[in-house]
């Protein structure tokens, strides 16, 4: 594009690769789940943790980095990140026990926690308000190839050479992104705002340990309840604390002037209705990209290279039903593309259930391809009038309650997913309770997202 220059590209070419790297780690083991589990020895629930260590620690920390950002300099906190997601990736490829790996894990979603919000706010502090949309429209592509590529890469490497390079390969781009960083000296151009000692003191450091504890809690509760027993005195006692914890959270976050999660914006109808199809966004993503090639591994004898195939495919098509969706909401508003694009996607999921009750792959391929084709309708469309919805000085907080409600719905998505399918032993019960989710969000969020009497008031 006319009028970026060099230092602009590089700096969106290293953004867009930070940010690839972030999906992509999200997506790329599943497929390797199987042959990490038979060789560190780890059962299936904890072969589960290597996934939800990372979903874990990337939500609780999100929206305190994002805040950390803009106190102690983004810049800086980019290079930090950097460093801890390489040295997570290091870490993980040299694992030799699934406790190891589970850490190495958390060690990337805390590196991927301060690396993600940074990349968003460098982009816009860099970019003028002309470039900005294309800047955003490249990064977008770009985590979106990774995305589509995780289970192949990861299947790839788990057939071929080894997991562990799953993990490695992060390294040299982690490299090359450190120094374009470094080159254009955005270490040093840090964003940081006018805070006073005091005014840096006073992050919301209960706010965080609440949201950690709690989520943590629960999230140990559903991953080890099918084997611990619903019943025992561990997993009643984790189920209460995390309740307890989390009210304790709600009631700190709605007393502070400035607390870490901005939950009075969720009293906005609109944002509250994007909001949930965020979480529905994500849950169901997760439990696609992990359990169906779980399912096509262990069902139908599929190999890790083969059963990543057909994720990739499937994602494929949302670089072109992305632009689609974005006309439709310029066109038609949000609430009619999200209503069918919700109705599509819970509809698919349980044609893909009904395909696994068959063992018949084309039917899950078939439904599959077309959850994939739905993916911006729940992600790229809600995202216009969720922004929309808040005023102007709320917008960063805005972002990060939906970034942290979206990805607890990964977090939630994989430990419930995981507590059925050990209680069912099936992979039928996984899908179904996905696409019920989906399709019972449908009426509520058709009920709040732009409805004509709960509309916002329009921001100038």
């Amino acid at each position: 594009m006319a009028g970026i220059t060099l230092r602009l590209w590089s700096i969106l070419i290293a953004m867009s690769g930070v940010l690839g790297l972030v999906v992509l780690d999200e997506t790329v083991v599943g497929v390797a789940l199987p042959t990490i589990q038979t060789d560190l020895g780890m059962s299936a629930t904890g072969s589960h943790w290597v996934v939800n260590a990372y979903l874990l620690v990337f939500t609780v920390l999100v929206a305190f980095c994002g805040k950390l950002g803009d106190v102690f300099g983004r810049g800086r906190l980019f290079v930090l990140g950097v460093a801890l997601f390489g040295a997570g990736s290091l870490a993980a490829g040299f694992a030799q026990s699934g406790a190891t790996l589970v850490a190495a894990r958390g060690l990337q979603g805390a590196g991927a926690a301060m690396v993600f919000p940074a990349t968003f706010a460098i982009m816009t502090t860099t970019f003028p308000p002309e470039q900005r949309g294309f800047a955003f429209g490249v990064q977008t592509t770009v985590a979106g190839c990774f995305m589509a590529s995780g289970p192949v890469v990861g299947g790839f490497f788990a057939e071929t050479i080894s997991w562990r390079w799953i993990f490695w390969i992060n390294l040299p781009v982690v490299t090359a992104i450190a120094a374009v960083v470094i080159a254009v000296g955005l270490h040093n151009n840090d964003g940081q705002t006018s805070t006073t000692p005091r005014q840096r003191m006073s992050m919301d450091i209960a706010g965080l340990i609440s949201l950690v504890v709690g989520l943590t809690a629960l999230t140990i509760a559903l991953l080890e309840g099918s084997d611990w027993g619903w019943s025992s005195p561990t997993v009643l006692a984790l189920l209460i604390a995390s309740a307890v914890v989390l009210v304790f959270f709600v009631v700190i976050e709605t007393r502070r002037d400035k607390p870490l999660i901005a939950l009075e914006l969720l009293k906005i109808p609109t944002f509250t209705g994007c909001v949930l199809a965020f979480f529905v966004f994500q849950f169901n993503k997760i439990v696609v990209f992990i359990f169906l090639p779980l399912y096509l591994q262990k069902g139908l004898g599929f190999s890790p290279l083969a059963s990543g195939w057909p994720i990739c495919i499937a994602v494929l098509p949302t670089l072109i039903t992305s632009i689609a969706a974005g006309r439709l909401a310029d066109r038609h508003g949000t609430r009619k593309p999200l209503h069918g694009g919700l109705s599509i996607n819970g509809s698919a999921l349980l044609i893909i259930a009904f395909g696994v009750s068959l063992e018949n792959f084309w039917v899950i391929a078939a439904a599959l391809f077309v959850w994939g084709s739905t993916l911006p309708s729940v992600s790229v469309v809600p995202r216009r009038a969720l922004m929309s919805s808040v005023p102007q000085p709320q917008q960063g907080e805005a972002s990060g309650v939906n970034l942290t409600l979206q990805m607890l719905g990964g977090t939630v998505g994989l430990a419930l997913c995981t507590a059925v399918l050990t209680a069912t032993g099936g992979f039928v019960a996984v899908f179904v309770l996905t696409g019920i989710l989906v399709l019972c969000v449908i009426p509520i969020a058709y009920a709040l997202v732009e409805h004509p009497s709960r509309a916002a008031p329009a921001q100038p």
